[in-house]
């Protein structure tokens, strides 16, 4: 049987500083999200608009959103604007920003996605039975709107908890940098301490991940 090292977590309050570093990831990743909805849904009606220079503006934030690596924006807000502005930002305030930067990129591209999938026929034969434009978002185009968006906007919360490892980078405790101290600190006592530590981590992202993940499935062949 080989020596994993998960007598580690054993230890003092190894297991539970886990917890916490993973609290604290989840924290960064559900503020995000919720930022991340509101101005995505936003800014994503907005995308649908005929207006030149509004769609000009959007496109080039989501292709400067998917080109620029999260890491680069972590260190660019983290590091760059607090030297060359003079403001005190906490790892984890920047950590939202860059997130919820990214999120409302992806979710606005969600929700253009969504609004134009609907067919044209469909806002056609609501003036032709005489709705308003208030009525007919309000019970045609919305809730096809949320049955496509909702199943696609879980799949992006689950990338954004995972992508969370990344605040490290910037000192954010979050539970890889605790793991990463657990292993440290241990390195001569239990020197295969790291295997059995990251396979802990690994399985709680899992436990974190896979319920949103599976609700998203459930969703997904319940509207078919």
């Amino acid at each position: 049987m080989p020596d994993l090292g998960l007598e580690v977590l054993l230890k003092g309050q190894n297991f539970v500083r886990l917890l916490t570093g993973l609290g604290a990831a989840l924290r960064i990743s559900l503020i995000a999200v919720l930022i991340s909805i509101l101005l995505g849904i936003l800014l994503g009606v907005l995308m649908t608009w005929k207006h030149p220079v509004v769609k000009a503006i959007l496109r080039i934030y989501l292709e400067i959103v998917r080109i620029m690596p999260q890491m680069v924006l972590l260190f660019l807000v983290f590091f760059g604007t607090t030297r060359a502005f003079g403001w005190d930002l906490s790892g984890e305030n920047a950590s939202i920003i860059v997130f919820s930067f990214w999120g409302t990129a992806e979710m606005s591209d969600l929700v253009r996605g969504a609004l134009i999938s609907i067919p044209v026929h469909q806002y056609e034969s609501s003036e032709a039975l005489g709705m308003s434009k208030a009525q007919t978002y309000w019970y045609i185009i919305i809730p096809q709107t949320l049955r496509r968006l909702i199943p696609l906007s879980i799949n992006l919360i689950t990338r954004m908890i995972k992508t969370t490892s990344l605040i490290l980078m910037i000192g954010v405790v979050e539970i890889l940098k605790v793991a990463q101290q657990i292993i440290e600190a241990n390195r001569m006592s239990s020197p295969n301490a790291a295997f059995g530590i990251y396979l802990v981590v690994f399985l709680l992202y899992f436990l974190a991940c896979w319920p949103i993940s599976m609700f998203a499935r459930y969703l997904e062949r319940r509207w078919r």
